[in-house]
């Protein structure tokens, strides 16, 4: 295989998109009517089936099998980190269980008439360095001639069954803890519109949930979720209105990136964003909050962070869950 040229190398594979990363997602309104009455509840054995980031069936006593899969269009221009990004947020589902990755397999569509394979290959060199990083067995997968560039893993993991992490388990009168700042998609857009790069982001999207899954085992929590597309008060609202709670986050206290409110403020903001917010407004209370921090705070993320109800040692505490309010799933104030 021939190595990637110069001129490769400086291709932005944002502008072959017309999205990029979980800010393509399907609308979570849209999704949810889509998929309405085709899987049916979980069983004996299907622990976790729909609405939650993985499925995860039980397999003997103390081992339960978790299974999902990502994918999604290029969310930064460099084809490496590319593949890095989604690969760690193929993997993050498996986190978010409170699972680790056993093995993965690529999914990869590209449109090959139009960009090299040695591009390809850089892409999958990415995913696979992420896989390693996890520990996690990379096999072979599928690919296909695609009009976009699109890539990301199925991945199947290995959890204790009496110790899975949850979207439908947050109890009243424990804290909101965030693993990861804030500002991914805002941030993201820009890089795709400008062509400039945040390190800083790119190093978020890159880092694996696996310590912040652990910690959050060891501190006894049971009920988390990984803030990617939906934002973080679209995630929020899938986990209370699950768990028949209220969320109430507290707006001073969420994490940003650097340079994410300087991009709002200059109108980067992805519509995945936008249409998260809209999706949650009917449910939210958020008195005194300006329209500009609700956007900020339903941001579409890319690889972004767990969402644990339960406070995880050494991070930022974000909020806390109250008694079911008539109504609303979410408050910020």
């Amino acid at each position: 295989m021939a190595a990637v040229t110069a001129t490769e190398r400086t291709t932005r594979l944002t502008q072959y998109a017309h999205g990029g990363g979980c800010a393509c997602k399907i609308p979570p309104g849209e999704l949810e009517r889509m998929v309405a009455g085709l899987t049916g509840p979980p069983g004996e054995d299907l622990l976790v089936g729909v609405g939650d980031d993985a499925a995860v069936v039980r397999i003997d006593g103390d081992r339960a099998v978790i299974a999902t899969a990502d994918f999604f269009t290029p969310v930064v221009d460099d084809a490496y980190t590319f593949g890095r990004i989604a690969a760690t947020n193929a993997l993050s589902d498996v986190y978010a269980m409170g699972g680790t990755p056993l093995v993965a397999v690529n999914l990869l569509g590209w449109p090959r008439d139009v960009l090299s394979p040695e591009l390809a290959r850089e892409v999958l060199r990415g995913g696979a360095d992420a896989a390693a990083a996890a520990g996690c067995h990379l096999g072979g997968g599928h690919s296909i001639d695609d009009p976009e560039p699109k890539y990301g893993m199925a991945v199947t993991g290995l959890a204790d069954p009496a110790r899975l992490l949850r979207g439908d388990a947050a109890v009243a009168g424990v804290p909101l803890t965030l693993t990861k700042p804030l500002g991914l998609g805002v941030l993201n857009n820009r890089h795709k519109a400008t062509g400039e790069v945040f390190e800083e982001a790119v190093a978020v999207m890159t880092t694996l949930n696996a310590d912040a899954s652990r910690a959050a085992l060891a501190a006894g929590v049971r009920c988390a979720t990984d803030v990617t597309g939906f934002g973080l008060l679209g995630h929020l609202h899938e986990v209370a209105r699950a768990s028949g709670v209220t969320a109430v986050v507290e707006a001073a206290a969420v994490p940003y990136l650097e340079g994410a409110r300087r991009s709002l403020a200059e109108g980067f903001v992805p519509g995945g964003s936008r249409r998260n917010l809209e999706w949650v407004r009917p449910h939210l209370e958020a008195s005194g909050i300006g329209e500009e921090e609700l956007i900020l705070l339903a941001d579409a993320q890319t690889s972004g962070g767990l969402l644990v109800a339960g406070e995880v040692p050494g991070y930022p505490v974000v909020g806390e869950v109250v008694p079911a309010r008539d109504g609303v799933t979410l408050v910020v104030r």
